[in-house]
């Protein structure tokens, strides 16, 4: 994992007396395969923080949610994920197509628990998994490049209180969010006449 910390991490190891831990930190906890008991955490979880960044170098933060598990670990290298109907600005997917480095962030509030994954994305409409997430437009495939399992001393424990109603589940359609309802939108949503 040589080349891991870049100049500017470096000035301020040095200036807080930090880089021997840094290093430390970068031999025993940073690597680039999944583990079993991170392909669990990984699959308990149904949300995450998804970081991209456009073809400016603008970046943005998403949250993600879906079924518990949704987020499936093909192997030791490649997670994969859905892409579900959204605001239809496409802002993630995107920028993975522009730009496909991408940071996620997985978390546990209850038992506060985190991990970071950094890793190449690339979204396909095509994709051998899509027919097995209902309703899923796309399907993004993540490739390691390193991960880490993160302190959780500042996460704050919270307690899930229900799913939400728009997660889709084939047992039931899956309800329009209430902005979709709206009429200033109403010509412009998919498949609204074009006239």
């Amino acid at each position: 994992m040589s080349g891991f910390y870049h100049e500017k991490q470096r000035e301020l190891q040095d200036k807080f007396d930090s880089r021997r831990l840094a290093d430390r930190l970068n031999e025993i906890i940073i690597h680039d395969t999944i583990s079993d008991e991170e392909r669990e955490f990984i699959e308990s979880r149904d949300m995450f923080f998804l970081s991209t960044v456009d073809a400016g170098g603008n970046p943005t933060v998403s949250y993600k949610g879906g079924e518990t598990g949704f987020v499936r670990v093909v192997d030791e290298k490649t997670i994969a994920f859905p892409s579900y109907d959204g605001n239809g600005m496409f802002m993630s997917m995107g920028n993975m197509r522009a730009n496909n480095n991408i940071g996620m962030l997985f978390i546990d509030f209850e038992n506060p628990h985190r991990l970071r994954l950094h890793g190449t994305a690339s979204v396909n409409e095509n994709d051998e998994l899509l027919d097995s997430y209902h309703e899923a437009q796309l399907i993004v495939r993540v490739t390691v490049k390193n991960m880490f399992i993160n302190c959780p001393r500042y996460i704050h424990r919270m307690r899930k209180m229900e799913q939400s109603e728009y997660v889709p589940n084939p047992a039931c359609e899956t309800p329009a969010p209430e902005w979709k309802t709206l009429e200033v939108v109403q010509d412009v949503l998919p498949g609204a006449s074009k006239e």
